[in-house]
């Protein structure tokens, strides 16, 4: 019986090392990925004072459609190396609740999603991708944290 895995991605290196962290001890044959991407235009263009200018609001879109192409496109290139199947699922809103809704949606058995280790301080106030999935998914939740050396 397959699963269906509900990978956050991002531009960032700790999405990308969740994804090789999940495709090297998690995966499980027969895994259906799904790549849940949150553009990040979509609070951008909901602010107020963008809206009075479309060319800002044109350009901060077209800049986007670019980050997303390349992420699609270095995505798709990874699992046609692993020789894998899945699929790309851009959202909009939140990107802690469009992920949790993708995971819904696609009737995931797993969420994989990476972390910068914010200390508790900054994540108190900043929020944190992660800690929202963890206390708001139905299913396991993966969390990859990236291990930096130490200087």
């Amino acid at each position: 019986m397959s699963r269906s895995v509900v990978i956050g991605v991002d531009n960032s290196e700790y999405s990308e090392q969740a994804f090789d962290f999940y495709t090297q001890h998690a995966m499980l044959k027969g895994d259906k990925i799904i790549l849940v991407h949150v553009s990040e235009y979509t609070s951008l263009v909901q602010a107020p004072a963008l809206l009075t200018d479309p060319v800002v609001v044109s350009e901060l879109i077209k800049e986007e459609e670019v980050k997303v192409k390349h992420l699609v496109d270095k995505y798709s290139e990874k699992l046609k190396k692993l020789h894998l199947g899945g699929k790309v699922k851009q959202m909009a809103g939140k990107s802690g609740e469009a992920i949790i809704a993708a995971a819904k949606e696609e009737n995931a058995g797993l969420i994989v999603v990476g972390t910068r280790g914010m200390g508790k301080v900054r994540r108190t106030f900043v929020g944190s991708v992660s800690d929202y999935v963890l206390h708001h998914s139905d299913v396991p939740v993966l969390i990859c944290r990236v291990n930096k050396p130490h200087s």
